[in-house]
């Protein structure tokens, strides 16, 4: 039996109970030697999400040293060529670093210097997050490592550059399939050996609680801008609100202040690789069924005998074969819809978003561009689609480069 711990914070009725469960999803699957590191960090979370001095320290350097509000910007080429729902983009590729990634880095970092802790670590696919939590560490003066898959360095090369320029440390992880997975292995492992001194910053809402319910709060920051914008431009809530999802911080950012918006539609937009009949595809809440991984209960690609499939993504950041619990708790109460859009077809919406917005977009989110690009010419003029653009499209030039000929 778990210990109780105080509750978190009230933010609607889909909270994690006390042992970090949203309905049968989540939960504390780990070690011996990592509960006493969960229950101080749950502990350090609940104060901090009380506390006025912490939340004004965390606005502050969302806004000053971020850049926060990102804008919610009109896309209004995009509408027009697509001929159909208003597209309002809410514009993280903004936000220092590049992506939404600072948002949660930043909260993290906060805690870990209450804890005082005086080292991070983190896992990294796509790069983004580990370039995040590099920069809290450089700003905030921890010392970093980062673990990250071989297959991952290879293709996410200038951001690899980024992280070791801001001072980190990039350890290769070259078993399994050298991406996402297997980094968070390491840095499980890490963390199991050095938990005294250090701090973890899951970069996603995965992970054993309360990872999943606090990478959650420092991303609603997503979603409570948006909603305040888009009543500020058009005096009423979006229709659709889009985002792509690997393990899903962008989408449960964007997604959560909006919960109880029953008229407000979620999707997410999964990762189908070369297909979902190839089984090169990262399509877990389609195709996965229910297990454990990385200390939670959750949708995972498995096979008939429990062990975790290899993921395939074009983009880096949407090769994980889990997904957060929040995810699959949406999932199952029927309150977001899942689908999944192929590597060809994500490089379609990359292009598109480029050639009729002058916006290069992470490969990540070209999924959800893609799939924008369908159902908005199905939807009357009227109506609102608001698209997470998680992150810009720097790091993914080189691999674009290879498949789109100029």
């Amino acid at each position: 039996m778990q210990k109780k711990h105080n509750k978190p914070r009230p933010y609607g009725r889909h909270l994690p109970d006390r042992y970090g469960y949203f309905g049968e999803f989540g939960g504390k699957f780990v070690p011996e030697t990592l509960m006493h590191a969960l229950e101080e960090l749950e502990v350090e979370l609940n104060r901090a999400l009380r506390d006025k001095k912490f939340l004004s320290q965390f606005d502050y350097y969302l806004q000053e040293y971020a850049g926060r509000p990102t804008p919610l910007y009109f896309a209004g080429r995009l509408t027009e060529k697509l001929g159909g729902a208003r597209i309002y983009l809410k514009r993280e590729d903004l936000a220092h670093t590049g992506a939404h990634k600072i948002n949660n880095t930043l909260g993290q970092a906060l805690l870990a210097k209450k804890m005082k802790k005086a080292r991070l670590i983190a896992e990294t696919g796509a790069g983004q997050h580990g370039v995040a939590t590099a920069t809290v560490a450089a700003m905030f003066g921890f010392t970093c490592d980062i673990y990250m898959g071989t297959e991952d360095i290879k293709r996410q090369a200038l951001n690899v550059y980024r992280m070791k320029l801001l001072g980190a440390r990039v350890i290769p992880v070259d078993s399994g399939s050298r991406t996402l997975k297997d980094a968070t292995n390491e840095a499980i492992r890490d963390w199991v050996t050095n938990v005294r001194n250090t701090h973890y910053v899951l970069g996603s809402v995965v992970g054993p609680h309360p990872y999943p319910f606090m990478v959650r709060e420092f991303q609603s920051v997503i979603g409570k801008e948006a909603k305040s914008q888009i009543l500020k431009s058009e005096k009423r809530l979006p229709d659709f609100l889009i985002a792509c999802v690997g393990g899903g911080s962008n989408s449960i950012g964007l997604f959560h202040p909006f919960f109880k918006d029953k008229k407000v539609k979620f999707v997410g937009v999964e990762a189908a690789g070369r297909g979902l009949h190839s089984n090169k595809h990262a399509a877990t809440l389609i195709e996965g069924e229910i297990g454990v991984l990385h200390g939670s209960k959750s949708y995972l690609l498995q096979n008939k005998n429990g062990q975790v499939n290899i993921a395939h993504s074009i983009s880096a950041g949407l090769d994980y074969p889990g997904v957060g619990p929040e995810h699959s708790y949406y999932k199952k109460i029927k309150r977001a819809r899942y689908l999944a859009v192929t590597d060809r077809d994500a490089l379609r919406g990359f292009r598109l978003l480029s050639e009729y917005e002058g916006i290069i977009p992470a490969l990540e989110p070209a999924h959800a561009i893609y799939y924008v690009s369908k159902l908005a010419p199905k939807l009357k003029k009227n109506k609102i689609i608001i698209l997470c653009l998680s992150g810009r499209g720097d790091k993914d030039i080189d691999i674009v480069r290879e498949h789109i000929k100029l």
